[in-house]
């Protein structure tokens, strides 16, 4: 009984004989556009960048695309390569022809890639004045449904498998690295896998399709926690977390499925285990401890770090922004308060100086009535003086 599946044999890296146009650099271009699709959606829907009109997201997304894939080359030809050869060959590395014949850019770094791509959203935003983390934000939530067409274009091209495994699941690549049946680990993994061989012949083991897993957690889970989860709390108003807060959970997710997937994929033959702390090393096609970790792994630790440090910024920062607010607003009630009362005071004292005349004018009048009703009631004899007392005496 057979405990694996063969590669499809239909599948070709190329889209058409006649042409040198491969899958994997179509999956680039529909993983662009899936990312760019939904970076509209979420202006168009969620009022994401409302000023960034279509003419400037086409720039933007052009500085991402240059410099990912500038980043990705760099990454893969300087720290991936295993050598000193594009060091001291700088100008072969995007040079897209080997000995007379058109191969592209073989050999991209996802993670240079991303430090690229990073580093062109930082150039825009600069160079056209919009926020850099609202607008990596709103890049990132849509980037793992992009990878997600990566990792399917290096499954077509039969590139990036996995480890060795007896697994039922386990898949026989063409273009992978055969292991002499002379290997006690080779002769015990072909007989679980039920594979026939030779005393002396090289045998073309199962491997975990790690392509596809990498797809499946890196892309379309992550994809589905950062759409549907992540960013409709990130946008609530009053979550407490701030802009950075989506890319940070990007680069943490990313980085914690990828450290633990890295453990099925088989590191680059050229580098190998880059910490070795496990009793066995050897040979990197199969698991042998948890203690041992590829370069990946490692840059996958530091985008984990990264992820965190984002992520508590971006509380910080929050809280910093709501303490600013709050402050301002006591301040402007302070002030209100104080130009009412003195309002009031000034009112008052108007009223008071009012009052105070008022009553003086009324206190007049009251006394040149007073003198009027007093010459009025007058005796006659008081009015006529000393006649009226003659008159009396008479």
């Amino acid at each position: 009984m057979f405990l694996y599946v063969n590669f499809p044999s239909w599948i070709k890296p190329t889209v058409f004989s006649f042409l040198p146009v491969r899958w994997y650099a179509l999956m680039y271009l529909v993983a662009f556009a899936a990312t760019f699709l939904l970076f509209r959606r979420q202006q168009k829907k969620e009022a994401v960048l409302e000023k960034m009109d279509r003419e400037k997201c086409v720039t933007l997304f052009m500085y991402l695309i240059v410099c990912l894939i500038i980043g990705g080359r760099l990454f893969s030809c300087l720290f991936y390569e295993g050598s000193m050869y594009y060091w001291t060959h700088p100008h072969l590395i995007f040079w897209p022809f080997r000995n007379g014949r058109f191969v592209g850019l073989p050999g991209m770094s996802y993670h240079g890639g991303a430090l690229g791509a990073v580093f062109g959203c930082w150039l825009f935003c600069r160079r056209y004045g919009f926020r850099f983390l609202e607008t990596g934000d709103a890049i990132a939530v849509g980037v793992p449904l992009g990878y997600t067409f990566g990792r399917l274009g290096n499954f077509i091209n039969a590139e990036l498998w996995g480890r060795c495994t007896g697994s039922r699941y386990g898949m026989v690549f063409p273009y992978a690295e055969r292991f002499s049946s002379s290997l006690e680990w080779v002769r015990t993994a072909a007989d679980k896998a039920g594979i026939a061989y030779s005393e002396g012949s090289f045998v073309n083991l199962p491997r975990h399709p790690s392509q596809l897993y990498e797809a499946f957690f890196e892309g379309i889970v992550l994809f589905i926690v950062l759409w549907f989860v992540v960013k409709p709390y990130a946008r609530k108003k009053d979550c407490p977390f701030g802009h950075g807060f989506i890319s940070g959970c990007y680069f943490l997710g990313y980085g914690f499925v990828r450290f633990f997937i890295e453990y099925f994929r088989e590191p680059d033959e050229q580098l190998g285990f880059v910490i070795a702390l496990g009793r066995e090393t050897e040979p990197v096609a199969l698991f042998r401890s948890f203690w041992n970790f590829s370069l990946g792994q490692v840059l996958c630790f530091l985008m984990i770090l990264l992820g965190v440090i984002l992520i508590k910024w971006s509380h910080d920062n929050r809280e910093k922004e709501s303490s600013a607010t709050q402050s301002a607003s006591r301040k402007k009630a302070a002030a209100q308060g104080t130009e009412g009362r003195g309002a009031s005071s000034r009112g008052g004292a108007g009223r008071s100086s009012a009052s105070w005349k008022d009553s003086g004018l009324a206190s007049g009048s009251r006394r040149a009535e007073g003198g009027d009703a007093a010459s009025v009631n007058m005796p006659k004899n008081s009015r006529q003086g000393k006649g009226g007392k003659k008159n009396d005496e008479r």
